[in-house]
Parts: structure tokens; C-alpha cells; sequence
């Protein structure tokens, strides 16, 4: 069940590749009922405890399959709706430590109604905000 938050607290959680942490997680909500292409998707910025992760750093999986940032704009063809959560994992050596983290997410997109010039406007929305506990 989806929490009515954008920023979802199940699924917040380090990542481990051979043994060591490479990184963490989290989901995300998709709030604008019609849904997006993913080409619709402008890149996420994600800050955790005032530390920017952006660009490269981040990985958007969406229905089982993953996608770099970069990537996003080529599937105008793969729909995220709102009932389904992408997580987002974040390249981080040595993950996160157990414990509350304030934790922002920014991003964008774009709607087949609004002028391309409100793409720059939308991206500078309140980015979504949550104190979440991490506990791997």
C-alpha cells in the first residue's frame, strides 16, 4: 500500500554489492493522477542530510527495469502511473548509517498541455521532504 507522501519510508535501505555497501534506496510516488512517459521525466536531484546526489549517482527503476537518468528521455513509450512506486538507488560507497536521515527528492516533468518554458518553472517547485529511519 502506498503512503500518501510522495517519498515513501518501506524500501528506504542501504545497497550491498559483494559485501559492501555501494549505495542506498528509496521509493517514490508518483502524486499527478494522469500518470508520465518517461520521457516526460526531467533528471531527480536526491539530498540526504545536506549531501547532493544527482546525475550518474542516480538509477530509476520503474516496473522491474532500470534506467539511468539519460536514458529516461528515449521511453516515451513506458508509462509510470500513480499507483506505481519507482525506486530510486543512489551511488553512495559506503551507504548510509542506521538512523534518521532528512531526506529531500526534486524532479520534474513535463505535461502535453503546458508550454516547454514551464519545464524550467516546475523544476523549481518545493522539492518533496521526509525524515525517514533507515534501519539496514
Amino acid at each position: 500500500m502506498l503512503e500518501k507522501d510522495c517519498i515513501q519510508s518501506k524500501d528506504f535501505r542501504n545497497v550491498w554489492t559483494g559485501g559492501q555497501k555501494t549505495g542506498f534506496q528509496l521509493s517514490i510516488r508518483l502524486t499527478y493522477y494522469r500518470g508520465v512517459w518517461l520521457s516526460q521525466l526531467r533528471p531527480a536531484t536526491v539530498i540526504v542530510d545536506g549531501e547532493k546526489f544527482e546525475n550518474d549517482q542516480i538509477t530509476w527503476t520503474i516496473g522491474g527495469t532500470v534506467y539511468s537518468q539519460e536514458e529516461l528521455k528515449y521511453y516515451g513509450d513506458v508509462h509510470w502511473g500513480l499507483l506505481k512506486p519507482a525506486v530510486l538507488t543512489i551511488k553512495k560507497p559506503g551507504g548510509l548509517a542506521t538512523g534518521l536521515h532528512d531526506v529531500e527528492v526534486e524532479f520534474a516533468y513535463s505535461s502535453s498541455y503546458m508550454p516547454p518554458e514551464m519545464d524550467e518553472l516546475l523544476s523549481k517547485l518545493t522539492p518533496h521532504k521526509r525524515r525517514l529511519v533507515l534501519v539496514n
